[in-house]
């Protein structure tokens, strides 16, 4: 096995002299492993490494949808992995910590064995491809909060139940909106998932609707909450691979956009005064969005008990 970069020491010293010396602070972004390979000119194990030795300090920790930061003084230490104790549960967990940090794009299976001082073969025993191990990690992540139990009385506070639930999954966790909405026809396997939305079918069991309508109602629900998800985890995955803000990055295009908008082909965008906070609010677009559906749905069910089905 290719013994790791000896760099990997003397850049996470470099970056503990800057934490120590309070050039970067308490809760401030410390370099990407992208930005490491980039400035150190080192392979991405070597800068996975340096991260690694730094959080093993307890110096940075992982901050979902914002990147490793600087750990403050005053936040409870993690507890420390035992290095010996290599399962299928500790590599899950070592690449939920990664993707966290990172974004799904930056993980790979050499990336997390590096994390966890293994060889990347090893991994292999444990879990057979990249494929599997985002599965698993996907499935973890959705099987941390428990449907209620006994469950609301009726079918919209269901469906706005575990609604909400999945966006506090995918805010959590910003990458695993990518893995759960790759096919909606053709969901992956993910048992805790599937749990969720069997407990949502059976909400709208006995209101008069067919098979396919309920299959449909909770499919568009829980797609319209993913694809809020996706775009919101896509934007934070831009911005942790670039550096540059969201609001920094568009506000280099306002000219632009002022200059489109205002030119007579969209005469109904150009009129409108909404804040720029205003319109890209995603939680206020899911609070609305949410609604609509339900909203809709509470029309479509009523519609389907007044003109029930010929039975065959």
């Amino acid at each position: 096995m290719a013994m790791p970069d000896p760099r990997y020491q003397l850049i996470a010293d470099e970056i503990r002299g800057r934490i120590e010396s309070g050039a970067l602070a308490p809760g401030e972004r410390v370099p990407s492993t992208r930005q490491i390979a980039r400035d150190w000119q080192v392979a991405m194990a070597t800068a996975t490494k340096v991260l690694t030795t730094l959080r093993q300090q307890d110096l940075v920790e992982a901050r979902p949808g914002i990147g490793t930061v600087v750990r403050a003084l005053h936040a409870k230490k993690p507890r420390k992995a035992d290095p010996t104790a290599l399962s299928k549960d500790t590599i899950v967990t070592a690449a939920i910590t990664m993707a966290d940090a990172e974004g799904l794009a930056a993980l790979s299976m050499r990336r997390v064995a590096a994390a966890m001082d293994v060889g990347a073969m090893t991994l292999y025993h444990y879990v057979p491809s990249k494929e599997e191990l985002v599965r698993l990690m996907a499935e973890a992540v959705f099987a941390v909060e428990s449907l209620p139990d006994p469950a609301p009385a009726g079918w919209r506070a269901r469906l706005e139940t575990v609604a909400r639930l999945h966006w506090r999954t995918y805010g959590r966790h910003p990458w695993v909106a990518a893995p759960a909405m790759t096919s909606l026809a053709r969901p992956p396997v993910l048992p805790s998932a599937m749990a969720q939305v069997e407990w949502q079918l059976a909400g709208l069991d006995n209101l008069g609707l067919t098979h396919l309508e309920m299959l449909r109602a909770v499919g568009s629900l829980n797609g319209f909450v993913g694809g809020v998800a996706l775009g919101r985890g896509m934007e934070l995955e831009i911005e942790q691979n670039s550096g540059i803000t969201s609001e920094k990055r568009w506000a280099a295009y306002d000219s632009l956009a002022r200059e489109v908008i205002s030119n007579g082909n969209f005469p109904t965008l150009s009129k409108m005064r909404i804040g720029r906070g205003e319109s890209a609010d995603l939680a206020a677009l899911f609070e609305f969005g949410l609604q609509r559906h339900l909203d809709g749905f509470a029309a479509f069910i009523d519609r389907a008990r007044q003109h029930p089905p010929p039975r065959r």
